[in-house]
């Protein structure tokens, strides 16, 4: 936005909020709030009290993304369905603020719209999310920050099913979706990473996707999918499911990241970590051995060393 008063720019950008967000002391005067918002190319002067507001200051800081036309589009959307598809949805929701100032406030929506499992434990009812939420929250943010603000008429996208969630962002990924656990980070949008990893919002180091892949794992729930559709990127988190209830290429994918998570963490994956991963007994260690074979036939991973009984296993690019 071009050719703005100091005044509305005030308005415009929700100046409080970056300062907290950066833990920086308010100034006391508006000269210092706009020399700090130029420092950070939040807004570029000029002329005497005029200034443009830059793409990415009114994308994470505006106080309404409506009041910029370019960029309305862009506001996270958040969909609830009734069912396992999109035939009845149940209410649907446009994030208004700008990604940094609302991004707290987001992610706490969508994991009150998820659907919650009861459980009894000594007589106290306790609700059980479908997902974890810190799966919520890395997925979120990685829709945010790696989307191609070139694609127009698009935004990120969350969708709530009654067994799955998906998130999705227009732009291809940088890097191939069988990489995302072990590759290091790259994002279109530099800048736009960079002020929220100091938010403390993202990290910027590639750990988010290992933080997901582990938390389903701690609570054995299908393994995420990272795919491709059209010009889009999309995560699918599954809810709780048995194992029984999963298909051949399901069982593939858990394989695949349950030996990348003990690749990057410096260990190997064996028959009796998938075991535990999957929830299979002991005694039915030759099912494991099964998908381990898939998962080799598969190419996605490799025998490092050892016997039969004693193999380990890494990914296909270790």
């Amino acid at each position: 936005m071009d050719d703005v008063l100091s005044d509305d720019v005030l308005s415009l950008i929700d100046y409080p909020n970056y300062f907290q967000l950066m833990k920086q002391p308010l100034p006391d005067n508006r000269q210092a709030i706009l020399e700090r918002l130029t420092s950070e190319k939040i807004i570029v002067p000029k002329g005497p009290d005029k200034h443009a507001i830059t793409n990415v200051g009114a994308v994470l800081f505006a106080r309404n993304l409506k009041d910029f036309d370019r960029l309305a589009r862009k506001a996270l959307r958040v969909i609830v369905y009734r069912g396992e598809n999109r035939v009845e949805t149940i209410k649907e929701q446009m994030a208004g603020k700008g990604y940094a100032i609302g991004f707290e406030g987001a992610v706490a929506y969508v994991n009150d719209q998820l659907p919650q499992n009861e459980q009894i434990e000594q007589a106290f009812r306790t609700e059980i999310q479908m997902v974890p939420k810190i799966a919520v929250r890395e997925l979120v943010v990685n829709a945010l920050i790696h989307q191609d603000f070139n694609i127009s008429g698009a935004g990120p996208m969350v969708e709530i099913f009654t067994d799955r969630l998906e998130i999705s962002n227009p732009g291809l990924p940088l890097i191939d979706t069988l990489r995302f656990i072990d590759e290091p980070p790259r994002s279109r949008n530099e800048t736009l990473a960079g002020l929220m990893r100091r938010m403390n919002i993202c990290e910027e180091r590639g750990s988010g996707i290992d933080k997901v892949i582990f938390h389903v794992e701690v609570f054995q729930l299908p393994a995420p999918d990272f795919r491709i559709t059209g010009s889009s990127t999309l995560s699918v988190l599954y809810g709780p499911r048995q194992f029984a209830q999963m298909d051949r290429e399901e069982r593939i994918r858990a394989c695949y990241q349950h030996a990348c998570l003990f690749y990057v963490s410096g260990k190997r994956m064996v028959n009796a970590t998938l075991r535990k991963r999957l929830g299979i007994k002991e005694s039915s260690y030759p099912l494991a051995s099964r998908i381990i074979s898939d998962t080799i036939d598969a190419g996605l991973i490799r025998l490092h060393s050892g016997t039969r009984r004693d193999a380990c296993y890494v990914p296909f690019w270790a």
